[in-house]
């Protein structure tokens, strides 16, 4: 492989979603359901199918690249099932983010050094605009190893086929290291004559993103030190690192370094199932990450979503200058339900991703494509002064596949609550647990009631409410809540969590606090104040379904609330959803 060691490549990513158990000791991600993975999909169950979200007609999914004028999509996918199994790398095209054509699967086990699983990995555009694949392959010894895979046919816009050379894997791990925890490697970035990359991986109970530097991107050697670790946060699946410019909403290339830039590195946790990020300084030339003071480091950070939302990759861009988060979202109910449906999982809207002003966290909001989407069109605007109590119906509009967009103005904060100082050791989900949307309060809760029966037997709220805290300050959390969001019995197994985070913003200031929610079917992908605060929620609803589904906005606060602006479109659904994915 040559490599024009002196240009300063473009680089992007694939897929990441992994893991795997077995019968002899190999940890992992997912749980087997060895009865169901290969069980075919007969009668695709359509109820809950999302209309303009990312899924395959059928089965079970769990990353995405710009390369020649086409967005590629990588992802994990079962092609016999319902549940996790069988992964190969499935592959669709696009050319907007929005529609795309399915592809023939990319990456399957077939060698020795993958063939017992081809799972998450990154891809890199070498140097005369080549791209590359690495990936995780799991051995004949069960290790986790880290593979490449190259076009067939370079010329091919649509990289149908992809090669795996003879020469894999690339990097194994060394003895002193967990092989059963070693896993995604990163998009590469270059510097100062060399490639970077990192690999996930787990030391007793620390986090580890493994460091490997090569100069020809074929011969790779581990640092001496990680280039992050963290104390007690068990093995890091998916880990991504890339730069975000100070200034401005440009996306930049992952090999950018600079005083203009600050770095961010995110981490999907195996033992919590959420994903956390931090926002630092990265000093290439001592190779090491360090997380700003404003930025907690571990479970109690920052995430790109408090939701449903995990396997997420970021990737950059070239053709709009913008860097895109894309995650997946599984499913809330069971491995039976699935399989009874026919398929599983969804990837979320992507999100253009940058700094915020401030520098201590980041900004998403959906991608502009999504818009061309937009159809029927309602504005409820000005409505003054909602009570406590107070609905009113957005009507007009197909409520079950929906964007919504509204701004919520405070004439007061003096009547909110009281912050009670033994939440500070609960997380945000906890205390939106307690402080649900039917339990009223002083500043909230207000929002939007989604996925609503006529008579709210069910819904799916979206809400802000807003605490006073000791030192007179106010703390605003946002939540969406699944707990009344179908008439299924509790007893029946299903996920139902009350999703909530801190939404960082001056109230005081501002007096008014934006909600952006991506309505569709079985999502509720919720962006908080300009997307400070995202949380996509997975739901179920039995009556609130198609063209029975509803949509209201809602105060049960005694402070009155209103609605200074709300724009609700009717969504289309794409030409193209993945058809004819079958090979």
């Amino acid at each position: 492989m040559d490599i024009l060691r002196k240009l300063a490549p473009v680089f992007l990513f694939a897929s990441c979603v992994f893991l795997i158990t077995d019968n002899n000791g190999v940890e992992g991600s997912h749980r087997i359901y060895s009865r169901l993975q290969n069980v075919p999909a007969g009668e695709v169950n359509q109820v809950h199918r999302t209309a303009y979200h990312f899924q395959p007609p059928k089965h079970w999914i769990n990353g995405p690249m710009f390369f020649n004028g086409f967005y590629h999509l990588f992802y994990q996918y079962n092609p016999k099932g319902s549940v996790w199994g069988n992964i190969v790398w499935a592959h669709s095209v696009s050319k907007d983010l929005i529609n795309w054509e399915a592809l023939p699967n990319a990456i399957f086990p077939s060698k020795s050094f993958d063939i017992n699983g081809t799972w998450s990995g990154s891809t890199t555009i070498l140097p005369g605009n080549r791209p590359i694949i690495l990936y995780t392959g799991l051995d004949n010894d069960k290790r986790q190893i880290q593979s490449y895979a190259v076009p067939v046919n370079i010329s091919d816009p649509y990289l149908r086929e992809w090669d795996k050379p003879d020469d894999n894997p690339l990097v194994v791990p060394s003895s002193d290291m967990n092989a059963s925890q070693f896993r995604d490697p990163t998009t590469a970035w270059w510097h100062n004559g060399h490639w970077r990359m990192l690999v996930g991986g787990k030391r007793k109970k620390s986090g580890m993103a493994w460091l490997y530097r090569s100069i020809d991107f074929k011969h790779w050697i581990k640092a001496k030190h990680p280039l992050h670790s963290a104390p007690l946060t068990g093995m890091w699946e998916c880990p991504d690192f890339f730069p975000v410019s100070l200034h401005g909403k440009n996306g930049l290339d992952t090999s950018r370094v600079g005083n203009d830039v600050k770095h961010v590195f995110k981490v999907s946790l195996d033992e919590t199932r959420y994903e956390y990020y931090t926002v630092g300084q990265y000093e290439p030339e001592t190779e090491v990450y360090e997380p700003d003071k404003t930025s907690p480091d571990g479970r109690e950070g920052l995430r790109f979503d408090y939701g449903n939302f995990y396997a997420s990759k970021t990737f950059f861009d070239s053709s709009k200058n913008r860097r895109i988060l894309w995650g997946w979202a599984n499913e809330s109910d069971s491995a039976d339900d699935d399989t009874a449906k026919g398929w599983a999982g969804i990837q979320a809207i992507p999100r253009t991703l940058w700094l915020d002003p401030s520098g201590k966290q980041v900004l998403q909001w959906p991608v502009e494509e999504l818009e061309t989407l937009r159809g029927q069109k309602v504005d409820l605007n000005d409505i003054k002064n909602m009570r406590q109590g107070k609905l009113v119906q957005v009507k007009g509009i197909t409520a079950a596949q929906a964007d919504v967009d509204v701004t919520f103005t405070l004439e007061s904060l003096d009547k909110a609550e009281e912050f009670d100082p033994n939440w500070e050791k609960l997380d945000a989900e906890s205390v939106c647990a307690l402080k649900r949307s039917n339990v009223p309060g002083g500043v909230g809760p207000f929002g939007l009631a989604t996925l609503a029966s006529q008579n709210l037997e069910e819904f799916t709220p979206v809400f802000f409410r807003v605490f006073k805290t000791k030192e007179n300050k106010h703390k605003v959390l946002m939540c969406s809540d699944a707990k009344s969001s179908t008439l299924r019995p509790f007893d029946i197994k299903q996920y139902r969590p009350s999703f909530a985070g801190y939404v960082d913003v001056d109230l005081a200031a501002e007096k008014k606090i934006s909600l952006r929610s991506l309505i569709d079917h079985s999502v509720v992908e919720s962006f908080a104040a300009g997307g400070k605060t995202c949380i996509l929620s997975r739901v179920y609803p039995t009556l609130a379904i198609k063209d029975d589904a509803q949509l209201f906005v809602f105060n049960n606060g005694t402070e009155p609330v209103t609605v200074q602006t709300l724009a609700a479109w009717s969504m289309n659904a794409p030409k193209q959803m993945n058809q004819n994915l079958e090979f």
